[in-house]
């Protein structure tokens, strides 16, 4: 065998212990007389110790020729360390080697093997199984594994059945682009990578599954940032016979679970918010509630001034920045900059400070008083000692950029904790929502979700007040799971597909075999997918989730290790009837 014992499991305990072992070296020192060696696995690190009285002449010789990552079997004895490591689990002991066999060399690689390496974001992921080697991105895959893990004994212990779902399935005109595959023995014809697995686990639940998971790769044609990639995973997971409030207790007590086996942690408080307090208190519906700077609406005591800016504005709203008050005008101009860049595109901010002694001092006192900006300060929650800063304009947009502003004052402050969790479920979203371009509705979940059975009478003459009967969860700013109640009845679900302006033939063409099914006892039903990749970051304490996958994609949707996509080869094209122009 390679090895007795990995590279973190020996200590004292061992002491005199033959052994063997089998790693990376991670780095070596010489001395002339003495060497040691780092010996590197998954598991952590072991020192070798080679002297020229106590080992073989030519083991001697061959550990002073070994590079950084060469890859090395040991046989020794275990050994009390002179100067204990009290940094890693193997540092009261070393190994006095006897025996060294050389398994492979390596190249000088391209970066440092270090947690605190010298390679750029680039250079580690063209050399993605280089990067894996270091701890922070190996650990982060462990913690990915143990959190994976602890989802699939939770839901089989509730009962819940993992079942696998197509990978080539049938294009739908929602949602995002689909990724195409060509069909060879289907010459013109195209199957698409899922999106997710929901039209299958719908399928499932008229099956009589019951209760159904899988932990599944899902491919989105879309534009990239740092929590989205072109294939991602989902906890996938649908629910016979179920109301809003069973999913609600089930994934709460899964997210319970979680933070308990992970973390530790307690969790007793999900808050539940509707989509419309959202959108009003902290103007998106994923809101980060560690911190405060709730929204307060300043309309009624803005407007009745002679200030054009906010007298024009559809919507005048402020926030509370705490214990800000004391900001410098050039520390105040600098948020200013930040709100009017492209990326928030606000016009301009004015501020008001909330002075410890009471008094309030705005960037427009000419057109204010101090029982005015009392009332500005009341509405926003201020207390002395606060900033508060105002945007106007029309009010998506700028609930829009307050939101972004709110969140980098957050980070600024060092409010968004890492190791703080607070989740919460946000209820009640729009079923539809009008696009002016198409001019036509789109679901804003899928078209399947199934609208509120009170708000069911507005179908016909008011569609876009029809609230869904969808949820979805935050953690921490971050929307980590959603889902819907599903429409199980034929009738309503060809109702919705008319709403959402597919013919007839259309719907039957792109969905007639759920329509089908519907048609043979399909029960009440629902579900909910979470993100994996973003859950096992944000439980990570990170909000990117590159580190948290084995082989990520970078902004471009490439895979610069192995130079994909690619070109295919004319033959191939051929053989599946397809010609590229360029």
């Amino acid at each position: 065998m390679y090895r007795s014992h990995t590279c973190g499991e020996l200590n004292a305990s061992h002491i005199n212990q033959e052994v063997t072992l089998a790693g990376w070296v991670q780095k070596s020192r010489d001395k002339g007389f003495m060497a040691w060696v780092d010996l590197r696995d998954r598991y952590g690190i072991t020192q070798l110790i080679f002297d020229e009285n106590r080992t073989d002449k030519e083991v001697f010789e061959k550990a002073k020729s070994l590079g950084r990552e060469f890859v090395i079997q040991v046989k020794g004895t275990v050994i009390e360390r002179e100067s204990k490591n009290k940094n890693i689990a193997t540092g009261d002991i070393e190994i006095l080697v006897s025996e060294l066999n050389l398994l492979n060399e390596a190249q000088l690689p391209p970066f440092t093997i270090e947690d605190e390496t010298d390679g750029g974001e680039d250079i580690r992921m063209k050399y993605r199984y280089l990067d894996i080697r270091r701890n922070p991105v190996k650990n982060s895959l462990l913690f990915r594994h143990k959190v994976a893990m602890e989802v699939r004994n939770y839901l089989s212990n509730q009962g819940f059945c993992e079942v696998e779902t197509p990978y080539l399935i049938k294009s739908t005109p929602e949602g995002a682009r689909d990724f195409i595959v060509p069909s060879r023995m289907n010459a013109g014809q195209f199957y698409a990578l899922p999106q997710s697995p929901q039209t299958f686990k719908q399928l499932l639940m008229v099956g009589g599954m019951d209760k159904y998971f899988q932990i599944v790769k899902c491919f989105r044609d879309e534009d990239l940032r740092a929590d989205r990639q072109p294939e991602f995973t989902q906890i996938d997971c649908e629910m016979a016979f179920v109301e809003q409030e069973d999913i609600l207790n089930m994934f709460e007590g899964l997210t319970r679970h979680l933070l308990k086996e992970v973390h530790g942690l307690e969790v007793e408080k999900f808050p539940r918010i509707t989509y419309d307090y959202a959108m009003k208190t902290y103007g998106n519906d994923k809101p980060d509630i560690r911190f405060g700077m709730q929204f307060g609406e300043l309309n009624t005591v803005a407007q009745h001034k002679d200030f054009s800016v906010f007298n024009t504005a559809e919507l005048v709203v402020g926030i509370a920045v705490p214990g800000c008050a004391s900001y410098t005008r050039k520390e105040i101009d600098a948020l200013i900059d930040w709100v009017k860049r492209p990326q928030v595109g606000a016009s301009g901010m004015v501020y008001c400070k909330y002075e410890q002694d009471g008094t309030l001092k705005s960037s427009v006192d000419k057109f204010y008083d101090q029982n005015d900006l009392k009332k500005w300060a009341e509405i926003t929650g201020a207390q002395p000692g606060d900033l508060i800063l105002v945007l106007s304009g029309p009010a998506n947009k700028t609930r829009s950029q307050l939101s972004a502003l709110r969140m980098e004052l957050g980070n600024r402050l060092g409010l968004r904790k890492p190791n703080e969790f607070a989740p919460l479920w946000v209820v009640d979203f729009p079923l539809l929502e009008w696009d002016e371009e198409s001019e036509r509705y789109h679901a804003m979940h899928h078209p399947f979700t199934s609208p509120k059975p009170e708000d069911l009478h507005l179908i016909t003459d008011n569609p876009g007040a029809i609230r869904a009967n969808a949820y979805d969860m935050v953690l921490n700013g971050n929307e980590i799971g959603g889902g819907s109640i599903r429409i199980h009845d034929k009738d309503l679900q060809a109702r919705m597909f008319e709403l959402l302006g597919f013919s007839k033939e259309e719907a039957e063409n792109q969905f007639g075999f759920l329509m089908n099914a519907f048609q043979y006892g399909a029960p009440p039903h629902g579900g909910l997918a979470f993100g994996l990749d973003r859950l096992v970051a944000i439980l990570g304490g990170q909000e990117t989730i590159r580190d948290f996958i084995a082989f990520p994609k970078n902004n471009s949707g490439r895979d610069v290790m192995i130079d994909a996509p690619s070109i295919i080869d004319n033959k191939q094209l051929e053989e599946l009837n397809i010609t590229v122009v360029l």
